[in-house]
């Protein structure tokens, strides 16, 4: 599916060393060298700076390394999306699955929706959350999976060319490492806030998101807003180590073992539910009904 040597590439930027890399691959440093010799004769560019303290990435380097990632996970998706078209979707709804959009409201809401849709069988698809798979996944509902749970709002569907199926409003509450010293808390107030680093998705990525920053930074300037640009495991990697404070939901609770997500003394919600196309397949229409029953006998 793709270039092989592109691993060993990985292996020896991770590693910083063509011994410590060929001993992860269980192969000789001679062997590494061959292929990342190849790999750079194929290319034409030069992808490391070799000197007596190590290897460095050059800027074509560094730029294929952000790609390659990229890549590799793509081929092992489309392997994953091939099999999964290989079997019979007629009553299967494929739901794409990741730390950022569990699908656990799906399965507390299972038992009854299986009571209504008796013929309808669950598949969960992991994927990694990176701003391509978002947009590749998001724009394409329907043709390799169905639905995927989160947070949304309708600049959301637009950009992404789908529409989403309301389930609740989570409230916007505050993700802190568990060292920080509001962990201890079980409600934070906006007061607790002032000093601190408090993370938020770029102004136009949600109206909800920019309704709180406009009202903080009227209100409350004692806060200092940190924009960054894509919710991902990374971000929350950045809020444990940095020890700033982050924007999430309830349902992320678990993204990350070492951060606790806690309540706010606010009223700033965001709508959560299931984004799917906006020409939904018969099964998944029958499936969004099912679910809005159950919804209305609760």
């Amino acid at each position: 599916m793709y270039n092989p040597q592109l691993e060993t590439f990985l292996r020896v930027a991770d590693a910083g060393s063509f011994n410590k890399a060929a001993e992860a691959a269980y192969i000789t440093p001679t062997a590494v060298i061959k292929q990342i010799n190849l790999l750079e004769a194929d290319l034409g560019v030069k992808l490391f700076e070799r000197n007596h303290r190590g290897l460095k990435l050059t800027k074509a380097g560094m730029s294929l390394y952000k790609d390659t990632k990229y890549i590799i996970q793509y081929c092992r998706d489309s392997v994953v999306r091939a099999r999964n078209a290989m079997q019979d979707a007629g009553n299967v709804i494929r739901i794409g699955t990741s730390p950022m959009t569990p699908a656990q409201i799906l399965v507390e809401l299972w038992p009854k929706i299986h009571q209504l849709c008796q013929e309808i069988k669950f598949q969960l698809v992991p994927f990694e959350n990176t701003p391509e798979n978002a947009r590749e996944i998001l724009r394409n509902l329907g043709q390799n999976i169905d639905v995927v749970a989160g947070i949304f709002d309708d600049t959301l569907l637009d950009l992404r060319q789908c529409a989403g199926f309301e389930i609740s409003r989570q409230p916007l509450c505050c993700a802190v490492s568990i060292h920080h010293r509001l962990a201890g808390k079980n409600k934070l107030t906006v007061q607790d806030l002032y000093g601190e680093n408090f993370m938020l998705m770029h102004r136009g990525w949600s109206r909800y998101v920019d309704r709180l920053r406009d009202d903080l930074s009227r209100d409350h300037s004692q806060i200092n807003i940190v924009d960054f640009d894509f919710y991902s495991v990374e971000v929350f990697n950045r809020c444990e180590n940095s020890n700033d404070i982050l924007m999430a939901v309830q349902a992320w609770d678990n993204v990350h073992p070492l951060l606790k997500v806690v309540p706010v003394e606010w009223e700033y919600t965001i709508p959560y539910g299931l984004l799917h196309s906006r020409a939904p397949s018969e099964t998944v229409s029958r499936f969004l009904t099912a679910i809005h029953t159950v919804l209305g006998q609760d």
